[in-house]
This record gives C-alpha cells, structure tokens and sequence, in this order.
C-alpha cells in the first residue's frame, strides 16, 4: 500500500498538483477562498455559507484572461476583447463557485475525510516538490509562492481537491453497463458508410459592397464597434535584488551555519515490507494474526522477500519482495518510521501497526550521509544567508512601502520615501496587456473601485515572489464609439464573405432540392462541380471535416439500394456542401478486446453523466441565494 500510494502520486495527484491550479481553480476561482475580501458584501449563499464578491471578481477576472486568450489563438486580428459579455462571464463564475461549495459541503456531510498522513504522504511524494526524487522544502516553498499559496493554504487546498476527487470516484466509479448496452454502441461504432460530397465555393471575386451598405451596416451594429475601456497606470515598484549588494555575512554566521548543516544530514535506508491491510473484509485482529503467522515462517527461515510476493498486500512492491528503496526520515507512517530506524541491518521487525494495517518491516541496507567541506559548501551558505538577509530587508521596506501608500494621496511620496521611481504603464483593458500589465493581480487592483472609482493607491501587489508594487490609475478611458474609417476595411471584408457565402447557399439550396425531388439527374459532375466519394467512412475517418463526419452519421438510412438520401451544411468558410449517404455498412461483431475497451468507455461516460445528476440533485435540494 505504502508504494502504491507513491506509485499514485505519480498518478492523478502529480498530474493534476499544477493542472488543478492552473484550471480547475482558474475556472471556480478557488484561489479566492485563500485570499483576504475588503468587501463585506456578499455575492451569494450557499446552504449559509458565503461566496464573497472578491472571490467572484477573481473567478470572473481569471475567465476572462483564459478565454481571452483562447479566442485571440484561434480569431488573431480580428478578436476584440471588448465583445466578451461580461454577463455570461460573471455566471459562469458564480456557477462554478456554487458546485464547489455544494461539493465540499456533501463530501463533509458524508464523512468524507482524509488523515493528516494521508495528505503529507501526497505532498511528500508529489514529484513537482522533489529534487533529484527526494521531497525539498525549499522547492515545495518556491513553487507554492510562485502559485500565491501559503504552505497552509497550499494544504487546504489539496485536501479539499481530494475529498471532491473522493467524493467524484465513489459515485463515477460505481457506474456499470450491460452486455446489451456494449452490443448495441458496438454496432453504431463500428459501422461504416458510403457516401459522397458536392462543396459549392463561396466565390468572392465578382462580390462588391457600396460604401452605403458599409455605413448602413456600421450604424445597425454601433455597439460591435466600441474601443475597450482601458486604463493607464502610475506604479512603484520594489524589486528583491536591489538589496544583495547592501548586505554583509559575518565568518561567525557562516561557520554557525555549515555546523547546522552538516548536523541535518541524514542516513538513507532501504525497507522492505510485507503488508496486511486492514479494511472491510479483514479487521484489525484477523490482520495482525495473518501477520504473526508470517512472522512464524520466517522464524523457520524462509525468505522474507519470497513471503513479501506471496502475501504482502502492497502491490507496489510485493513483486519486488516488498522492497521500497531507499528513503531518508519524514517519508513514511511515523510508526513504520520508528520501527525501520531501529533496526539493525537484516533485521526484521515485530509486527507494526499505521494507517494502512499491520507490517513486519526489514532493514535491507543503510547509506551513511556524505559530509561536504566547509569549503565546498562556502558559497551556498554565503548565498543562503544573504538570501535570509535580503528576505527579512525586503519584507521591512514592503511593509514601509504598504504603510506609506496607504497614507499618501499619491505616489510621489512613497516613491521619495524610499528611493524608487514613480513609473507608468501603456493603457491596457480588462484582459490585460504585456509585461506587468499581464498580471492577474495588476489587473484585478487596476479596475478595482478603490484604484479606479475611489481614486486611491492600491495595496501591495506581488508581481512574482521578488517584485511587489503599488499602482494607481491616472487615466480611465471609457469605451468609446470606433470612427467608421477605422473598421471600414473590416465591414466591408465581412459583408463581401457574407453575399458570397448566401449566393453559395442559393445555388445549393436548388441543387439540393432539385436532387431529392429527382428534377436534377445524379451525374459524376452538377454545375461543373465534381463529386468527392467517401467510401466506407467511419465516425473518425481522418482527412474528413468533422462537421461533414456529424452531417452524415445523423442521416437516416436510404430507403432501397440504388436510392440516396441527402443533406447539407454551410461550412465556416462560407462554402455550401450537399452530403449524399448511399449506403450504410454493418461491422462485424466486436472482438473481446474491443467488448472491453467500449466497457470502460460507457462505463466512464455513465459515471460521469451519474456524477453531473449528483451535482444537479445538490443543486436542487440546497439553499442558494444569489445576490
């Protein structure tokens, strides 16, 4: 168990630590539950308990950055962030951040819950908080700053994703399907069909707009013409590094400092373990008592690495013969721990019990700690105590900076204060701009109504764990109507690509009719345009449009055999593309690998369509209040 737990880390815990943060959090604004509100008021309730207006800000601001960011790839030029609704936004956000307190509610109500241990163990394994495979504080503490996160806050965190994970698991993974079901999605599956498609270009060349039509439709559509609302910037910024050259370390420090760390060397030592779980089916007695039997074995002399593949219950390492590699202190079950450091090389243990059951634990080997020179280790301690120097330092001079911004009507103060320089950003709307303007935290103070409605300095913003700054807006520009000079060009290219593709449309609408009522005879060639023949396709034939793949496995069969049935779709160039199904193909029956590998596909599929009507069943059954 104990190295299936690490091999798990590696797992869903690992792949998810940043991916979590990243977007799940992005997306519910979990990150808000951790960050303090200088608003009291409420954006709704949830069962009593609160969502905050700053929590749904952050949630709505980090959205709108994603699809921001999403559209711009796909749209490039032509995306204007100032199309975003700002409404849909805010309840989308509001929407994600009621399912997680709906979720976290449940799982407590459940008595969902998992032991410190459990969480350490998660933490301690995780392999983006490891150097060279071994769990680092200071990686741990780099990567959570860098994310905003305390080491507490971090753990909450992780251990509400958990009981939600735990909670998602027990209900996704009690779904199931029957052998019909899997027959019958087999057979929708694997089938084929013949068909064949005619695409009419939308063809622009012959197009023309008059200015009136581009003026008509600049007046039709003022409010699509509108210049973001922007703001510019006055900011002061505080930077870490400026302090390295105004510290000094004493020889007495240093050699106080390698005595410490020559004293936190620790041996590394090789387990082996054989495992007895306790749970439903065996109980703590029964478990300890299969245990002692095994003990009883390898009193006579048998191998306790043969007895580890035979019995052991982790399956992580019983193929191994129980091994666990090598592992300093601060990694397993304090209690394994305290058995495993008092034994003698190739000595096994009594029985031991921790959260996953009974052991018999056997030291395998013992690597002594290699104790480096003063000399080797002098530029990393005196790196390390300029570092603890220049920490303290800046912490002081940010809590000045904080303190002066906050008694100042503007930044010219502060920035005199304490020797810095008032600078100022490009304008830059909600979406953010470059450089420091791309923070989310920048932005977030930028268009909050104490910088932009109040007028006043922000707080103190950390830009990365070695730059913070203060900001205060010196220009508001409100959205404002385009001159029509300026997206004329635009109109125009718009309104050529929309009669090109309605001509297009036009032309194939009466092909399309003439065919199914028989008035147009079927030939290799209509109107000078071939036919592409798609023979056998199947639901994800590569090469084929993915809106020509759904078009064509929605049609129904044909009625004989030489009868074609039709339909079309308008394609997002412009183009019109009439579909003819000619026939439709039976696979033969699914081979047993495939049986199994559309199981735990529908078996999945349920699971989550089980999980979404649990979302929705709390839904329905709490108190929600939106404000």
């Amino acid at each position: 168990m104990l190295q299936n737990i690490r091999d798990n880390s590696q797992g869903w815990i690992a792949k998810t630590i940043i991916g979590i943060i990243v977007a799940l959090m992005a997306l519910t604004g979990i990150e808000a539950m951790f960050t303090s509100s200088s608003s009291k008021q409420n954006a709704a309730e949830v069962n009593g308990e609160e969502v905050t207006q700053n929590e749904l800000s952050q949630a709505v601001d980090m959205q709108r950055r994603q699809l921001a960011q999403q559209l711009a790839q796909q749209l490039g030029k032509d995306f204007d962030p100032a199309l975003l609704d700002e409404k849909l936004l805010r309840e989308s956000a509001l929407k994600g951040l009621i399912e997680r307190k709906l979720l976290l509610q449940a799982a407590a109500d459940d008595k969902f819950a998992f032991s410190e241990a459990a969480v350490d163990q998660q933490l301690l394994m995780t392999p983006e908080f490891q150097v060279d495979g071994k769990f680092s504080a200071d990686r741990f503490d780099q990567v959570i700053r860098q994310l905003g996160y305390s080491r507490l806050q971090f753990r909450q965190m992780l251990t509400q994703e958990m009981l939600i994970a735990q909670t998602r698991a027990g209900i996704a993974g009690s779904a199931f399907v029957t052998d019909a079901q899997v027959e019958a999605f087999a057979r929708l599956e694997k089938q084929t069909r013949d068909s064949a498609t005619l695409t009419i270009a939308a063809n622009t060349a012959g197009v023309s707009v008059s200015d009136d039509e581009v003026k008509a439709h600049y007046d039709q559509h003022a409010k699509e013409f509108m210049s973001p609302e922007q703001v510019v910037l006055d900011y002061i910024e505080l930077k870490k590094s400026a302090f390295f050259d105004k510290v000094q370390v004493k020889d007495a420090d240093l050699q106080a400092a390698y005595q410490q760390e020559i004293a936190n060397l620790t041996e590394q030592r090789r387990a082996a373990h054989i495992l007895i779980e306790v749970g439903d089916k065996v109980n703590d007695q029964q478990a300890k008592a299969k245990l002692e039997e095994i003990q009883q074995r390898l009193a006579k002399g048998e191998d306790f690495a043969a007895l580890a593949k035979e019995f052991s219950q982790d399956p992580g390492s019983s193929t191994k013969g129980g091994d666990l590699g090598y592992a300093g202190k601060g990694v397993y079950d304090p209690a394994f721990e305290d058995a495993l450091y008092a034994l003698n090389k190739d000595q096994v243990s009594q029985p031991v019990r921790s959260d996953y059951g009974w052991h018999l634990i056997k030291l395998l080997g013992v690597e002594a700690p290699s104790v480096p020179s003063f000399a080797s280790l002098k530029d990393k301690l005196t790196a390390d105590l300029k570092s603890q120097q220049v920490e303290q330092k800046f912490v002081e001079v940010t809590k000045q900076l904080q303190d002066a911004a906050f008694e100042s009507a503007d930044l010219s103060q502060p920035a005199q204060d304490l020797g810095l320089k008032v600078q100022t950003t490009a304008a830059f709307g909600r979406e953010g701009g470059e450089g420091l303007t791309a923070n989310r935290a920048v932005i977030q103070a930028a268009f909050s109504p104490q910088v932009l409605e109040e007028g006043s300095n922000s707080n103190v913003l950390e830009l990365d764990p070695d730059t913070v700054l203060v900001v205060r807006a010196k220009e508001h520009l409100q959205p404002q109507q385009l001159p029509l000079e300026q997206v004329a060009g635009a109109i125009r290219n718009q309104l050529v690509h929309d009669k090109a593709a309605a001509a297009a449309k036009a032309k194939g609408e009466a092909l399309l009719a003439g065919l199914r009522d028989g008035k147009v005879a079927l030939a290799a060639r209509q109107d000078g345009i071939e036919w592409k023949v798609l023979e056998a396709v199947s639901r994800g034939q590569d090469g084929v449009d993915p809106a020509v793949l759904q078009t064509l496995f929605r049609m129904p069969k044909p009625e004989g055999q030489d009868k074609s049935e039709y339909a079309s779709l308008s394609a997002r160039d412009g183009s019109f593309v009439i579909v003819r199904l000619k026939g439709v193909n039976q696979a033969a029956a699914p081979s047993d690998e495939e049986k199994a590998q559309y199981r735990r596909f529908l078996a999945s599929r349920a699971g989550q369509q089980d999980f979404s009507a649990y979302r929705a069943e709390l839904e329905h059954k709490a108190k929600i209040e939106k404000y």
